[in-house]
């Protein structure tokens, strides 16, 4: 679908921020979604947007020539948004209370919603989606639809970035049975939307505590892990995680050190073998943003490491590494994973690939 007649308008709420940058760059030239309105705070709209993004755009390349001069629109102004876009990409930064309900706004007036944000995470009728894992969970979208009263108008999430650097390596060893998880990981600064010039107190330096992100690291994975009953998510129980989550001088990429026990205890052939086989919904569609090999682990003592590894597969590839029998766990190995691209914007834009494939993005 290459011509733009035939692509799917989309909106980007919450433009300006750092994954609202990521977003822009993802989309330029994207084979399904052309850009076509954007939206931020009260603050930006009205100007174009390179004259709102100015001196904050964070990305490495230049801002692209057919978004830079888009008007950017309030983002609360919802109506604004109606008959311009066929969905849109949320990444605005409010409160929880009020961007559940922008959300709902966008979902109610038949606009559907990919975000980025943690508010209907726990929504049981909204899916969770890292889609080479629960792609299935989408199907619940028809129960949200009737609570609604929409015809058209949804809300998917897609998880916490973090959780992407372990996540898969357990899913594709689920038939082992691992029961109890021991997780730290080492989140690097574009997670809280800085670079190294706004946040120069992080160079030589780990800051040992992420607000509340140990907890959505320990739940997210049994949404995630869940099953669909009666429209509704029902969260998976097993297994037991528990994380620690320490901020340090990376740029981006996070990096999770795990510890695993199985009821059936696999040998590292096994483990090797269902990591590099373990493919999902998103490599049997070859969706754009997909990437060929899921999980690609790096036999060489010292990797993955962050800036060497992080754009696998173009940042959408999961890294694994150090995989090592242990004395008092099972099992343990190194994970890595590009927060901003797998993570966060890339990673809703797969989502919303494999909601368009599945006949739940249509044209207005």
């Amino acid at each position: 679908m290459n011509n733009s007649n035939n692509k799917l308008k989309v909106g980007i709420i919450g433009a300006t921020g750092m994954v609202g940058q990521r977003f822009v760059t993802l989309l330029s030239n994207h084979d399904y979604f052309e850009i076509t309105y954007l939206a931020a705070s009260k603050n930006s709209a009205g100007k174009t947007y390179g004259e709102a993004v100015g001196t904050r755009w964070k990305m490495a390349t230049p801002i692209p020539d057919n978004v830079a001069d888009i008007v950017v629109h309030d983002a609360a102004a919802v109506e604004e948004a109606c008959g311009k876009v066929d969905f849109v990409f949320c990444a605005v930064d409010m409160k929880k209370d009020e961007l559940i309900e922008l959300e709902y706004a966008y979902a109610r007036a038949e606009i559907p919603v990919v975000s980025n944000n943690s508010a209907h995470r726990w929504t049981k009728d909204v899916p969770m989606l890292i889609p080479e894992i629960n792609s299935e969970h989408i199907n619940v979208i028809d129960s949200q639809r009737a609570r609604l009263g929409t015809k058209k108008g949804f809300i998917c999430v897609k998880p916490n970035c973090s959780i992407q650097s372990y996540v898969p390596m357990l899913e594709a060893l689920m038939e082992y049975e691992p029961y109890e998880v021991a997780v730290t990981t080492y989140q690097a600064i574009s997670g809280a939307g800085k670079n190294f010039n706004d946040w120069p107190e992080i160079l030589d330096n780990i800051i040992p505590y992420i607000g509340g992100e140990e907890e959505k690291s320990e739940r997210e994975p049994m949404k995630v892990w869940g099953k669909v009953e009666n429209g509704e998510i029902v969260a998976a129980s097993s297994p037991a995680i528990t994380a620690q989550c320490l901020r340090v001088p990376a740029s981006d990429g996070h990096m999770a050190a795990v510890f695993v026990r199985f009821k059936k205890n696999p040998t590292k052939e096994q483990i090797l073998d269902a990591w590099k086989n373990y493919s999902g919904e998103p490599q049997k569609l070859e969706l754009p943003s997909a990437p060929k090999q899921f999980i690609t682990y790096f036999e060489e003592d010292n990797r993955p490491q962050t800036a060497l590894d992080r754009m696998t597969e173009n940042g959408m590839g999961i890294c694994a590494g150090r995989l090592r029998e242990d004395k008092v766990y099972d099992w343990k190995f190194v994970g890595l994973s590009h927060n901003t691209l797998r993570g966060a914007a890339g990673g809703a834009v797969l989502c919303a690939e494999l909601l368009y494939r599945k006949g739940y993005l249509t044209k207005a």
